[in-house]
C-alpha cells in the first residue's frame, strides 16, 4: 500500500488549462510557434472531445507548500 492521496476527477477548466501549457511551453522553455489564443480553442475542443468519448482524467489533490518557519522545529 502506499501514502498516495486519493484521486479525484479533473474539472473540464482544470484539463483545458494543462492542456493549453502544453500547447505553449515545452517544460518550462515558450514554444513561439504556439499562438496564446489558439492553443486555449485547441484545448478546450480537445477536452470536448474527450468528454464526449467517455473519458475521466483523475488528478492527485492539491499539497500544501512546506513551511520554512522555524516554530516547528525543535
Amino acid at each position: 500500500m502506499t501514502n498516495e492521496p486519493p484521486l479525484h476527477p479533473a474539472s473540464a477548466e482544470e484539463i483545458a488549462e494543462s492542456l493549453s501549457y502544453a500547447l505553449r511551453y515545452d517544460g518550462r522553455k515558450r514554444v513561439h510557434q504556439a499562438d496564446e489564443a489558439m492553443a486555449r480553442i485547441t484545448a478546450e475542443r480537445l477536452v470536448r472531445h474527450l468528454e464526449r468519448c467517455g473519458y475521466v482524467l483523475m488528478r492527485k489533490p492539491e499539497t500544501t507548500a512546506p513551511s520554512t518557519t522555524p516554530h516547528h522545529r525543535r
